[in-house]
């Protein structure tokens, strides 16, 4: 190991027939120095450790596991590990190396069962179901991808979500956070505090306390060629219903309803001195607005220019809806 920050703990993985690593479940970690190796604790896990394979021709074996959470990842144990971190609110969103990350996860298929290898699917579904006669059982596929659904590994305190097929591991949510059903979580990405999430947050992007993702609202994050700047959103402010940024918020701001601002877009900055004086008004890229406080985003219905607005106070979430 380098002298990077480290994280460690006993995981329970499974492992396909070609030996590769599907998953890793991490109950808990720590973070600081690994002990010596006749100094660690006992893995805990019992009877769910499976040294022959299952009828998904999977194993289950205890794999201890520690990271430099500032170098690229290693393997797949390590991407779980940091995945793990992040949905156990132990690393904040953007505080970790996740470079090597797609890499390291294999494809899966997702089930009621767990993991499958993607290869011979057909087959150990057969399997299965042949080891259930009788019992009216079925493999439900809940996914093929890289990443599970956070919530069969860790299940946060005070949150609530509507539907936990769109929150991903990796995903960090805060106390007081609520998903509606239509929200999405990517990993690496997630909230700071008390927060309504109806729209999508992306891939490194960071909503603050008290703050409200509309219905259908959309955060452009880095990933698939969407640019290096990680987008965030303050304190307070508000992403209307349908509508999406490309630039950060600070605190205290809104985007009406429909209304998508990127660094591109020109934007006029709505001054009532300027009026009045029949001086035209400075129009700039929304780039040279991102992460200011205070202001509010509008198209004006008349004219069809993006507007700026001052706007002093910052919305306000209902305390009970979020007592989680």
């Amino acid at each position: 190991m380098t002298d990077s920050r480290t994280a460690w703990g006993w995981g329970l993985a499974s492992i396909d027939a070609a030996g590769n690593t599907l998953d890793v479940w991490y109950p808990t970690l720590q973070i600081g120095a690994a002990p010596a190796e006749a100094s660690r604790p006992q893995h805990g896990f019992g009877a769910l450790v499976h040294d022959e394979p299952d009828e998904r021709g999977v194993r289950r074996v205890p794999v201890f596991t520690t990271s430099a959470i500032d170098d690229a990842i290693t393997d797949t144990a390590d991407a779980y590990l940091r995945l793990h971190l992040l949905s156990l609110r132990l690393a904040l969103p953007n505080t970790l190396n996740l470079e090597g990350i797609f890499a390291a996860l294999n494809n899966v298929v997702w089930t009621n069962y767990g993991p499958f290898a993607v290869a011979d699917f057909a087959q150990r579904k057969i399997d299965v179901l042949g080891a259930q006669s009788g019992l009216h059982a079925d493999v439900n596929v809940l996914s093929i991808d890289k990443f599970p659904r956070m919530v069969d590994y860790v299940v946060p305190s005070g949150v609530r979500i509507g539907n936990a097929d769109r929150i991903r591991l990796g995903a960090h949510l805060a106390e007081g956070t609520t998903v509606m059903h239509e929200g999405f979580v990517n990993f690496n990405a997630g909230t700071l505090g008390t927060s309504m999430v109806e729209g999508r947050i992306s891939q490194g992007v960071v909503v603050g306390d008290g703050s409200d993702i509309g219905g259908g609202a959309s955060i452009m994050g880095t990933l698939s060629g969407g640019g290096k700047h990680k987008v965030s959103i303050g304190e307070h402010s508000l992403l209307g219903a349908n509508s999406g940024i490309g630039i950060s918020l600070g605190d205290h701001c809104v985007v009406e309803a429909g209304l998508y601002v990127t660094a591109g877009t020109k934007v006029t900055i709505y001054d009532k001195a300027k009026i009045a004086a029949h001086e035209a008004l400075d129009v700039v890229k929304g780039a040279e607005l991102s992460g200011r406080d205070h202001i509010l985003f509008i198209r004006n219905s008349v004219s069809g220019a993006i507007e700026a607005r001052s706007r002093n106070t910052g919305i306000a979430l209902n305390a009970q809806l979020h007592a989680n």
